[in-house]
């Protein structure tokens, strides 16, 4: 039986249409002023097709140095950051999911108050600085380690596992901590890959944090050098006006060159995890 197009098809599909490319015309635009010449981009006859295509920009970023240490910080901030989020929130999840866990519920009231009400910036920096994580790696991991919805999703996730497993996996002499590695862990991919996911584009975004906390530069991460590139204008003095091989490059083409080379790694590793993506998050948040 052929199925008949509606108007809300049509008009879904128009819609879907322009969302996509409001979302996809500010990458194809500064990728295409990054690799452009700069005589077309000074004087602005770049939109969707680059013009005079060369890679200067790029050979100058990839040979500032502050670009690959921002990019090792990052690195370091967002495997170390990630591990321990997913640990922790995994441990707590799974406590939290057990009902005959001793004050389970007032646990996740405490959790929820977190949701509604914070401590705010200043009693936070105190906090960290009092515990010597100042200019330290740890003030990019410790603060934000656990977060309450991505607690509430997995923890609501393992609420669905059937006690049938878990039970036979008593009968078979494992203890919790037996049962949460050979049975729970390997069924929660879909929502393991999410969560991660989740953790890991805020660390790589986040540089916020970095700003408040860090003082020396060789511990920035790649979104503060991005960011001082930007609104300083700074990528090193050989690249903004004369440069490598006497070819000049224009300063608009080095910001999004930048901006393009800090976010399409984070970027590539979406499409990996997609698939679980949708399914972690609908089966982690059906009972809220």
């Amino acid at each position: 039986m052929k199925k008949r197009i509606s108007l809300f098809d049509i008009v879904n599909v128009l819609l879907m249409g322009i969302v996509v490319c409001s979302m996809l015309f500010p990458f194809i635009h500064m990728a295409a002023v990054s690799i452009s010449s700069s005589e077309h981009v000074i004087k602005n006859e770049i939109t969707l097709w680059p013009k005079g295509i060369n890679f200067n920009a790029y050979t100058s970023i990839l040979k500032d140095n502050r670009i690959l240490v921002g990019y090792k910080n990052t690195l370091i901030y967002v495997v170390l950051g990630t591990t321990l989020s997913l640990l922790f929130t995994t441990m707590g999840a799974y406590a939290l999911s057990r009902r005959n866990l001793v004050f389970g519920k007032t646990f996740m009231l405490i959790i929820v108050f977190t949701m509604l009400f914070s401590g705010g910036m200043i009693p936070t920096y105190l906090v960290i600085r009092s515990y010597g994580l100042l200019d330290t790696i740890w003030a990019m991991v410790l603060p934000g380690l656990v977060s309450s919805y991505n607690l509430i999703i997995m923890r609501t996730f393992f609420q669905g596992i059937p006690r049938e497993l878990e039970e036979s996996g008593k009968m078979d002499g494992l203890s919790n901590f037996g049962i949460l590695l050979r049975i729970v862990l390997p069924l929660t991919k879909p929502v393991m890959m999410t969560i991660s996911l989740f953790y890991a584009v805020g660390i790589w975004g986040n540089f916020f944090s970095a700003l408040i906390y860090l003082r020396n530069e060789s511990l920035f991460p790649l979104q503060v050098m991005v960011r001082n590139i930007v609104l300083i204008g700074q990528v090193g003095e050989t690249t903004v006006s004369d440069a490598f091989g006497k070819k000049e490059i224009v300063l608009e083409s080095l910001k999004y060159a930048v901006i393009l080379v800090s976010t399409l790694p984070i970027l590539m590793v979406y499409p990996f995890i997609q698939k679980h993506f949708v399914k972690g998050v609908m089966i982690g948040s059906v009972k809220g």
